[in-house]
């Protein structure tokens, strides 16, 4: 999956079940994969659960859309943001849509955009459906946003035993199984010699599991968790590449080194660097 920054993005909120508290580190996050060309909240305004949005759409210049409930238990917002989505996708002024909803009934309109060759991404709370993320190219959990100035995220959603990847009960699973999937990542990628360019290996576990984020394990970039894991992977920069910068690669290390990643209790579990 490329990643342009001048990609045109479509910024679409379901206001009903998104955190206003998320929407600074959002819009940073955004800011990363394109420019948010359009940016809309669907809600009822009228509801008073949604106060807390009003005082910060006009900081980020994003557009509410109000919609009423036409009747009670039935969610208009979605089919409004919905139809809304079409229309946009059907300019053909996009090259993705940035779906920020925990909603798995999205599942088929994120489904419905990459048909159409177009990006998704997918951000939402950490019971989000797995159908949902699976339809994004890229899905990444709000709670990831919830960190103090250090950096240290809410411990008790990531320090549970279960990290990453169920398909089940939508749990997380320990760091051994995205370790597994990095490897596999890796050896599909690797040129003669073992060793293949981090990105294309990020970007093809992004296609195998899209909620892939190396800061569920306290890691700000792909390379600082591979480097804390110096018995499983071995890293080497490359000058320089086309634009005259540095290009990590990384290969397995069948066997180990002589290096041991584990802690003093003998977990595996990741450190800061």
């Amino acid at each position: 999956m490329t990643i342009a920054q001048d990609a045109r993005l479509a910024v679409l909120i379901d206001a009903d079940n998104a955190s206003a508290n998320h929407l600074e580190r959002l819009n940073t996050e955004i800011a990363l994969l394109g420019k948010a060309s359009v940016r809309r909240a669907y809600g009822d305004w009228t509801k008073p659960q949604l106060n807390s949005w009003k005082n910060v759409l006009l900081n980020y210049s994003i557009q509410p859309i109000q919609q009423f409930a036409y009747a009670s238990g039935k969610n208009a917002t979605d089919a409004s943001l919905i139809i809304d989505a079409m229309d946009l996708l059907y300019t053909g002024r996009f090259d993705g849509f940035c779906l920020v909803t925990s909603d798995s009934d999205y599942t088929r309109l994120a489904q419905r955009i990459r048909e159409q060759g177009l990006l998704v991404y997918g951000f939402g709370k950490r019971d989000t459906a797995k159908p949902f993320m699976q339809a994004c190219d890229r899905f990444t959990y709000l709670e990831v946003f919830d960190s103090d100035s250090t950096g240290t995220m809410d411990l008790d959603f990531y320090d549970s035993a279960d990290m990453l990847f169920s398909m089940d009960k939508n749990q997380f699973k320990p760091v051994d199984v995205a370790i597994t999937l990095v490897k596999l990542a890796i050896a599909s990628m690797a040129d003669d010699q073992g060793w293949a360019n981090i990105a294309p290996v990020k970007n093809y576990i992004l296609k195998v599991e899209p909620d892939f984020d190396s800061r569920l394990f306290h890691f700000d970039k792909f390379s600082h968790f591979l480097k804390a894991y110096p018995r499983f992977f071995e890293l080497e920069e490359r000058y320089p590449n086309e634009d005259g910068h540095k290009v990590i690669f990384v290969r397995n290390l069948m066997h180990g080194s002589e290096k041991d990643s584990r802690s003093p209790n003998g977990s595996i579990n990741p450190s800061n660097d």
